[in-house]
């Protein structure tokens, strides 16, 4: 049986999308930006997908810009803002348990001169609004804060993060990284004073080398792709229309069944917590219950190298992950998982589960059947 839990890396294309992106690449492949039939044929395709993703953020089309995926979204975002308001001030806030994409980002910020506040999370991997709030001076010109947490499935309270830093400083910027989080709440930027929102289309059961940046119609914003002027001017580059057309149709397909579709991913994280805790001697880590994400489930088994069980798992036809995609290559002990106090002897035990919507029961039952038959016998041979 193959079971494949590892969706927080990527997901399956939705079969229609694929299909859409067939067809587009074998039949309707003309340049957007040419004037003949073929070419208004293909911006025909982006159109209607900035009219799907606004209407589910409720925001004007215009404001949507295509890239190459959240990482792109989140430079142009961060450095976009950056630039274009360093006159304005040059503090920056952001939190430790960010993905890459923000970090480095930040870092490279940094060495352009400017100055970034990290802050801390608590035991769940939530912002605190005090820490926020004793952060934010007449200076400070952006704030970014993910929605959802890759690695833990922690949900940040957005919209009080949010309407405080507008109550503090109404000329800082909002910025959320919503690749995990798109797709599985209900994102509504205008309403939430977001103005700043990244998100990736291989996330949702679109493809991959997609993604999108919101930014509001009044964000200043500096491009860092430059050439033929696409899209304002804001992101050069031929438009990829076959992955611009599936991101679209992906988007509209994930709220399609909303409710019930999240719904059942919760049952099945429960029951995959509840299976688990079964075993013994595990952590989960992260928001409990139904605060956290439906679809993320981090666990640490004390006594088991993460990497020795992530094979052992393997080996039984299951994929599941060490922590970030982005930094399986590379391997250290997750900073995510330290800000949030997990204990040293458990940095490197812990393995994250990530459902989506064609996760089966059938596959979770599998999955802790084989759990509970491995997990003891690779304690009987750890080291610890």
């Amino acid at each position: 049986m193959e079971v494949y839990l590892d969706n927080s890396a990527t997901t399956r294309v939705f079969p229609e999308v694929a299909e859409l992106m067939t067809k587009i690449m074998l039949e309707d492949y003309g340049n957007p930006s040419s004037m003949h039939f073929k070419g208004v044929q293909s911006e025909q395709y982006v159109k209607q997908a900035k009219e799907q993703i606004a209407r589910l953020l409720k925001v004007n089309e215009k404001e949507i810009i295509f890239t190459s995926g959240g990482t792109e979204a989140d430079n142009l975002a961060l450095i976009g803002a950056a630039m274009a308001n360093r006159r304005s001030g040059m503090h920056l806030i952001t939190t430790r348990i960010e993905h890459p994409a923000v970090l480095k980002t930040m870092e490279h910020l940094e060495q352009q001169g400017f100055r970034v506040t990290y802050l801390p999370v608590d035991e769940e991997g939530r912002v605190r609004l005090e820490d926020l709030q004793k952060s934010i001076r007449q200076d400070t010109i952006l704030v970014s804060v993910m929605h959802t947490n890759n690695e833990i499935g922690a949900v940040e309270p957005v919209m009080e993060i949010g309407a405080l830093i507008k109550k503090m400083n109404p000329r800082t910027l909002f910025h959320v990284d919503a690749v995990q989080g798109f797709g599985k709440f209900r994102i509504w930027p205008k309403k939430m004073y977001i103005d700043l929102l990244s998100v990736s289309g291989h996330k949702i059961h679109g493809p991959k080398g997609i993604g999108f940046l919101y930014a509001g119609e009044k964000v200043k914003l500096h491009p860092v792709v430059f050439g033929g002027g696409q899209q304002n001017g804001m992101r050069s580059g031929t438009e990829n229309v076959p992955a611009i057309a599936g991101l679209g149709l992906a988007s509209r397909k994930i709220y399609e069944n909303f409710e019930e579709d999240n719904e059942r991913m919760y049952r099945l994280r429960e029951r995959l917590i509840d299976g688990v805790s079964d075993i013994g001697n595990i952590r989960i880590n992260g928001c409990p219950g139904r605060e956290g994400a439906p679809h993320v489930v981090s666990i640490s088994f004390r006594g088991v190298r993460s990497e020795v069980l992530l094979h052992a798992l393997e080996d039984r036809g299951i994929c599941v992950s060490a922590g970030s995609a982005c930094a399986a290559k590379h391997p250290r002990p997750s900073e995510t998982l330290k800000a949030i106090g997990v204990e040293r002897a458990l940095l490197e035990s812990t393995l994250r589960f990530s459902l989506s919507l064609f996760t089966t029961e059938e596959e979770i039952v599998y999955t802790l059947q084989t759990l509970h038959e491995i997990v003891p016998v690779l304690r009987r041979y750890s080291r610890h």
